[in-house]
């Protein structure tokens, strides 16, 4: 494969937060590309010029004529020499496990297109063994074998929702396959946009590397959260303890939160527990301590309202992260979902997510009793940090709760 593009046809299946992106640079960089999904909506918005995903900045990128020109969709796969495989890959409740049905139904739905010399790339993540079990014998239903007539690779996707066009193409990518040939050929085709470097490895060990580095985030989020339970019950600010400890040279505390969300690091460590149960003790340690965080959080919440009759809380952010839109397993949704199952009259604002907005801040806290900052939005931060007097002016008791870095809920709750 060349690194000039324009005599290859690619079928992107899964045009959301991760496929639609890798389509518009392959796009870009001269392939034709098919964007595949089975929402009408993303084909719809694709073939009228308009991103599927809220990546405000993948909108100049789509707006390019050549890419405009060489980027379609459609509801069904289509014959191509490149198949990339962006699906995904949600936690199968309660078991704990991966729940491959998209990444199945898809690897069979390009069965009938398959032909000798294609390349077929999963970017989802999986657990291990995933393209050597599970993929390569669907794909060899075709009558083509995997390494020798048809190509497959593992290449997960390392992006950043709401940094993403920087990081699709500056982030380094692993490139897993089974065969030299199959991480050749996809080494080649990620060398035509991806400037970070690109570490050919075995599909098994590429598999295992995604998971690793979400979960190593996650242990460490643990850790931190673990700190400031322990900072908070000995009556001290733990964002300070960790700001000191952090000044040893080897030392580097995350901050902790309400909670971790997002489509990766609350997922992906069960897809190593999978695979291994009897050698991830710390791993479901650390699921364990974070999954438990939005409970602690409405614990707090309901200390500083006990005492008052039928109190309305009002809880500022739905994002699994700052400044950002995605509510993909957000712990502020959680947290207000327990508020509600004990029967509190609880309303939740984001201005960044569809449904959520209001009209201004100083009416959504008019009568409130207690007004709680889950995500730190810039928005939110801005308003109660210049604006908290007036907003605690127009609330039936002006208790404001910040769970951000520098408001420890330990320390700078307003109570009159």
């Amino acid at each position: 494969m060349q690194n000039n593009l324009s005599d290859k046809k690619i079928a992107v299946i899964g045009t959301g937060y991760v496929g639609f992106p890798a389509a518009l640079f392959l796009a870009r960089a001269g392939a034709t590309v098919i964007g595949v999904d089975i929402n009408h909506e993303y084909v719809d918005a694709i073939n009228s010029g308009k991103i599927p995903v809220k990546e405000e900045a993948l909108q100049e990128l789509m707006d390019e004529p050549g890419v405009r020109a060489r980027l379609t969709a459609r509801l069904a796969p289509c014959p191509a020499d490149v198949f990339i495989i962006a699906v995904p890959t949600p936690l199968l409740e309660p078991k704990k496990i991966a729940n491959l049905r998209a990444v199945i139904t898809a690897t069979q739905s390009i069965v009938p297109h398959l032909r000798r010399g294609n390349l077929v790339i999963l970017e989802s993540t999986v657990p291990p063994l995933t393209c050597k079990k599970v993929m390569t014998p669907i794909l060899e239903k075709s009558g083509l074998k995997v390494g020798k007539d048809i190509y497959l690779a593992h290449c997960p996707e390392r992006i950043f929702p709401g940094n993403v066009l920087y990081e699709i193409v500056n982030n380094a990518r692993v490139i897993g396959a089974a065969d030299p040939v199959s991480r050749r050929l996809a080494s080649e085709l990620y060398g035509t946009f991806v400037k970070g470097e690109l570490y050919e490895t075995d599909d098994v060990t590429a598999e295992l590397c995604k998971l690793a580095e979400n979960a190593y985030r996650d242990v460490n989020i643990a850790f931190a959260n673990e700190i400031a339970a322990v900072a908070e019950g000995l009556g001290i600010n733990p964002h300070e303890v960790i700001a000191i400890s952090n000044r040893h040279p080897r030392v580097n505390i995350h901050e902790p939160g309400i909670g971790v969300g997002g489509h990766c690091i609350p997922i992906d460590p069960w897809f190593i527990r999978e695979a291994d149960s009897n050698n991830t003790s710390m791993i479901l340690a650390a699921r364990t301590v974070n999954d438990r965080m939005p409970e602690r959080i409405a614990g707090k919440i309901r200390e500083v309202v006990k005492d008052i009759i039928n109190p309305r809380i009002v809880a500022l952010g739905v994002a699994y992260k700052p400044n950002a839109e995605d509510m993909r397993e957000s712990p502020a949704v959680r947290v207000v979902e327990l508020l509600k199952k004990d029967g509190y009259n609880v309303k939740q604002y984001d201005p960044l997510v569809k449904g959520f907005g209001y009209n201004s801040l100083k009416e959504v806290c008019s009568g409130a009793h207690c007004v709680v900052m889950l995500v730190k939005h810039d928005v939110f931060c801005d308003e109660l940090n210049y604006h908290r007097e007036e907003l605690e002016s127009v609330m039936a008791t002006p208790i404001i709760l910040r769970f951000d870095k520098e408001n420890s809920p330990a320390m700078e709750i307003t109570i009159q």
